[in-house]
């Protein structure tokens, strides 16, 4: 039983640490506590629902067409909101403000759209596979698979490729990649951009499981912000570490508890990095001034 847990949480874990990903790919470049993300996120999911159960699409047509609404929904929030808050050096605080009211807005839009209803892209029961005493379902071994490939293909780019090598720039230091000859505000669309594919995947991949309603996305922001911070801030590994170890923590508590538990224990964790380590797991102390 107790592997039977750890599975899930190895699984749920990577679906966190996809979401992870591309909240700190604003976090750590464009310094934006991204709240909007989350409604992102949901609207991603309903896009994806709405391709493969309305307009009865190939679910990877339905998915693909979700990855790139969200990706160019993401780089408007920026284009619109962010971008000319940062011209007019607006504090951080009324950036995240802003970030609150657009996540408002998407929400009252797509519970207008679609309703407030749960959907759900299938009423038939998952096919389940058996590996020894652990049994894994149809969805959970699609989401194993693309996780586990979209991870590390992402650190291919961001370590060997030159986009990615102007994000880990623009992280460090965005002046000095202008005095490069690098526009930052059009390499932060680009990031807004990918920020919102890694939205819309996670979300397509956790709603085809288990579905979704208009208030999903907050939970799921909150787990990506543990998961940063648990992992270590301003390092893009630390999304993925941090995922890993909420969503097995998150498996563990119901084996031995309940579910209802979850996010309870998760803020303990939270509380326990913040006060005791607070530069997260991989994350370097920092000194002070």
């Amino acid at each position: 039983m107790l592997y039977q847990f750890l599975f899930n949480g190895i699984v749920q874990g990577a679906i966190i640490s996809v979401a992870a990903l591309g909240f700190a790919l604003i976090y750590n470049t464009a310094r934006i506590f991204h709240i909007a993300y989350a409604g992102l996120y949901v609207f991603a999911a309903y896009i994806f629902w709405h391709m493969s159960v309305v307009y009865k699409l190939p679910q990877w047509i339905g998915l693909s067409a979700a990855i790139a609404v969200t990706g160019v929904l993401s780089v408007l929030v920026e284009k619109l909101v962010y971008q000319p808050m940062d011209n007019s050096k607006a504090t951080h605080n009324s950036i995240m403000v802003a970030s609150i009211g657009v996540f408002t807005i998407l929400i009252n839009l797509i519970a207008l759209f679609w309703g407030n209803e749960t959907k759900v892209f299938s009423a038939a029961i998952n096919k389940v596979y058996h590996l020894h005493d652990i049994l894994i379902t149809q969805a959970q071994l699609i989401q194993l698979i693309v996780a586990t490939l979209t991870i590390p293909l992402f650190f291919v780019v961001l370590n060997y490729s030159g986009y990615g090598l102007k994000i880990k720039a623009l992280r460090d230091d965005p002046q000095l990649l202008r005095l490069n000859g690098f526009n930052p505000g059009q390499l932060r669309l680009a990031v807004f951009f990918t920020s919102g594919m890694f939205a819309a995947l996670s979300s397509g991949l956790a709603s085809r499981d288990i579905g979704m309603d208009p208030y999903v996305g907050m939970p799921v922001l909150l787990n990506a912000v543990v998961a940063i911070i648990i992992g270590g801030a301003g390092r893009f590994e630390a999304a993925v570490l941090g995922g890993l170890s909420i969503g097995i923590l998150q498996a563990l508590v119901v084996w031995q508890w309940s579910a209802q538990w979850q996010e309870a224990i998760t803020f303990v964790l939270l509380l326990f990095f913040l006060v005791m380590r607070p530069q997260g797991i991989i994350g370097e102390k920092q000194r002070n001034a």
